[in-house]
């Protein structure tokens, strides 16, 4: 006899992930494919986590063994329960299958009848009654029944029993497998049993008999755990074979936290350019919120506004409940496992999604509501927490003077510890609430100081075209008589950007202005100024104009005691002597010193990038990438691996490693799993993939250009990096008009941000004519001359 087909188990087409071990330990366990285990296998897991597809795949090799396979389902009829509902569904697959043997089974086990879909009566559970009518059937009877019947069709070929959904199942159905998990079998019957453990509360029937089942002889217990991130995102990729940003893989890992079922739904989700939990996940996940009692609920809902985790006093406070009707609320919602206790008297949603599932359930007006409670509990003292959770609760209820004050001090506080990249978000954040003049009016705010701090956070992060336009769009907005101070700074953080970002704007137009804005005595901010402007002048290549502002720069921050721009404007002037000379060299290995002795990251960190850039101009490779590599270790230091010379630090090495042919260096260094880089440096480094996989002649290459060209536009180094290497991809094919359109695409790009006649012209160029030499042999008649007008057009 053959195996039996399940429709009920999908067959996706897909392979299995991240659960070849818990398959092959199912499959052992059982006989499966092998020589006989245990009899059966009580699988837990949480919903979604891939229960049934781990159960398909073991269908797949049972099937493949010369095994029968049948399933049945538990059905969540709340109280209403049909009892044996599971077994019924066997009998109707034992019906077409093997229709003999149930006939047999039945004529001497009656009782066996009753099961049959279709003959099901409505009377109680229990006793069952015949399907004719006749007298009541012992529980005994039928039980004795299943079995012989399982034991029988086994006969000709061993039998796996699936039982899904435990969980849900009536008395009578727990009973059933209890008997049969005791009862042996004189042929090969393997069992599995499989169950939400997310469900089993401490009330829940399921808990005292799966305790019990697991002490049987001859039952094994398997708990299926989430899949690791490196699984997660091998799933991903298979239902996802475009190319995705690292950031929003690394959201998806991070929210799914290993659920099958969640990345599911969430790569959907992100095909839809959607942020919310998908409606669909969201009802599912609601549904065990909506079990909860409504003290409960109200406490639920009120934790999920603090977000995946809220302590137990910010909780009381907001609430306001009496202390008995907060506990039993916190310990019916630990019950159904919806918040888990945690270390420091805390809890926290059992998955990040179901804190953003129940917050999305909110109402607008409850929302604010909430927030507003968590504002007065945090402003007050009553309940501890830090400024960002203060700013965001103060904006979420709309109270403006709170969200100002306590987004900047979030914003402090994350670049004190390395967080830039939240900084700038908080900074940001700042600056939309002030965007309306009447609140400009209303709270009280240096924005010259502002405009700087978020200057410095996205240059830090990343992000200095974005540092730019919106110090500009601040400056903008300014009223007349702004103070020219305040000015001044945004001018400075304009310039700064400016002169990190490859853009055809002058650096120095802007210093200037800033510089007539700032009153000529000595000050802390002329000394800002000053430095920005005398490495404006180094920008552009004005040497000495550079030398005799960074003097005075030096001057005035030493007599102003800022040790740490003095740092800056030494790493200027050592950079301005003759291109490759020793001088240059021994300069900056004094700046690094004096950078590090005076705690200067940002200045180390660029010191040793130009020493870096020093060593390689002369090819001397070694130190080059010995200065590289302590840059970028200085910037994962500080929290700032995107800055600016941090990340051309990590770029750099990768480029040298392809010049040098250590291609496996090259790959790792581009290499961005579990990192979230902002778009332009992940696509440098994607274009570096580009580069390794051509001069390896491999086609997959082609799969990434079109992520790379989609931010040519924001940084030429990308299409200059791509370009090139995409050429030599055309040539291996012999296309010809894919090499001549990748050339032109490349220079239109990068003209559109430099300028018409760029350095890498010329490389370029002749990577474009080696391509078309390469395919010469193949050239018709019509492609010489065609490409021979293409080579003298200017």
């Amino acid at each position: 006899m053959g195996g039996v087909p399940l429709p009920d188990f999908p067959d996706s087409g897909q392979t299995l992930i991240g659960r070849e071990s818990e398959l092959a330990e199912i499959a052992a366990a059982l006989g499966v494919g092998a020589p006989a285990g245990h009899r059966a296998v009580l699988l837990a897991g949480d919903a979604g986590v891939g229960k049934t597809r781990l159960l398909t795949e073991l269908r797949d090799i049972a099937v493949g063994s010369g095994w029968q396979v049948v399933a049945g389902h538990c059905l969540d009829f709340g109280d209403s329960a049909l009892p044996y509902l599971p077994f019924s569904e066997v009998l109707g697959r034992l019906a077409s299958s093997a229709p003999d043997v149930l006939d047999d089974v039945a004529a001497t086990r009656p009782a066996l009848r009753v099961l049959q879909p279709g003959r099901r009566t409505m009377q109680a559970a229990d006793p069952v009654k015949a399907g004719d009518g006749a007298a009541a059937v012992g529980r005994g009877d039928l039980f004795d029944a299943v079995h012989l019947l399982l034991d029988r069709v086994a006969a000709a070929a061993p039998v796996l029993l699936v039982i899904e959904d435990v969980h849900w199942a009536d008395t009578s159905t727990r009973d059933l497998i209890r008997f049969l998990f005791s009862r042996p079998f004189a042929n090969q019957v393997a069992i599995v049993a499989s169950y939400r453990s997310d469900d089993l509360h401490r009330r829940h029937p399921l808990r005292q008999a799966s305790a019990e089942w697991g002490r049987m002889p001859g039952v094994v217990r398997m708990q299926l755990d989430p899949l690791g991130p490196g699984d997660v995102r091998s799933l991903v990729h298979q239902l996802h074979p475009q190319p995705m940003r690292e950031s929003e893989m690394a959201g998806i890992v991070a929210r799914a936290e290993g659920n099958a079922f969640f990345v599911e739904e969430l790569v959907g989700a992100a095909a839809a350019a959607g942020s919310a939990v998908p409606d669909d996940l969201a009802d599912l996940l609601l549904v065990r919120v909506d079990r909860l009692s409504g003290p409960a609920q109200q406490v639920v809902r009120a934790a999920s506004v603090s977000g995946r985790r809220v302590a137990h006093e910010l909780i009381a406070a907001v609430t306001g409940v009496a202390p008995d009707v907060l506990e039993a609320a916190l310990r019916e919602a630990v019950e159904l496992h919806i918040l888990v206790p945690t270390g420091n008297d805390s809890y926290r949603f059992r998955h990040a999604l179901l804190a953003e599932a129940v917050y999305g359930d909110l109402l607008p007006g409850e929302r604010v509501r909430m927030h507003a409670a968590y504002v007065a509990a945090l402003a007050s003292g009553r309940a501890t927490g830090t400024a960002a959770e203060l700013a965001r609760h103060a904006r979420a209820a709309h109270d403006l003077v709170t969200a100002v004050d306590a987004s900047i001090r979030a914003g402090d506080e994350a670049m004190s510890v390395g967080g830039p990249d939240e900084a700038a978000d908080h900074f940001q954040t700042a600056l939309e609430l002030l965007a309306d003049p009447a609140a400009r009016a209303e709270v009280a705010v240096d924005l010259g100081y502002l405009g700087h701090r978020v200057a410095d956070a996205l240059i830090a992060s990343g992000r200095p075209g974005r540092a730019y336009s919106v110090v500009r769009e601040v400056l903008e907005g300014l009223a007349e008589d702004w103070p020219p101070e305040q000015r001044g700074r945004l001018l400075v953080a304009m310039a700064t950007a400016v002169m990190v970002d490859e853009t055809r704007l002058d650096p120095l137009e802007l210093t200037e202005q800033a510089l007539a804005l700032v009153p000529d005595e000595p000050s802390r901010l002329r000394a800002t100024v000053l430095a920005a402007h005398a490495r404006a002048h180094a920008f552009n290549d004005n040497v000495d104009q550079a030398r005799e502002v960074g003097a005075e720069a030096l001057t005035l921050a030493e007599t102003q005691d800022l040790p740490r721009l003095a740092s800056e404007v030494i790493t200027t002037l050592a950079a301005l002597g003759a291109r490759g000379s020793e001088d240059v060299r021994s300069g900056l290995e004094e700046a690094v010193r004096r950078a590090e002795e005076t705690g200067a990251a940002a200045a180390g960190l660029r010191s040793l990038f130009l020493l870096g850039r020093w060593h390689q101009d002369r090819a001397a490779f070694e130190p080059a990438l010995e200065m590289f590599r302590r840059a970028y270790d200085v910037a994962v230091a500080i929290g700032q691996p995107w800055a600016p010379y941090a990340f051309d630090s990590r770029l750099i090495q990768a480029q040298i490693a392809t010049v040098i042919g250590d291609y496996a260096e090259a790959l790792r260094l581009a290499d961005v799993s579990g990192q979230a880089p902002p778009a332009v440096p992940e696509s440098l480094l994607t274009a570096m993939v580009v580069v390794v996989r051509s001069v390896r002649g491999d086609a997959s290459a082609y799969e990434l250009l079109p992520q790379v060209r989609a931010h040519w536009h924001k940084d030429p180094l990308i299409a200059i990096t791509a370009g090139p290497a995409a050429i030599e991809l055309h040539a291996l094919t012999g296309d010809v008009d894919a090499i001549v359109a990748e050339h032109d695409a490349v220079v239109e790009a990068v003209t559109a941000l430099w300028r018409e006649f760029f350095h890498a012209r010329v490389r370029l160029g002749a990577v474009a004519l080696g391509a078309l030499a390469t395919c010469a042999a193949g050239f018709s008649a019509a492609d010489r001359g065609r490409i021979q007008g293409m080579s003298a057009t200017p």
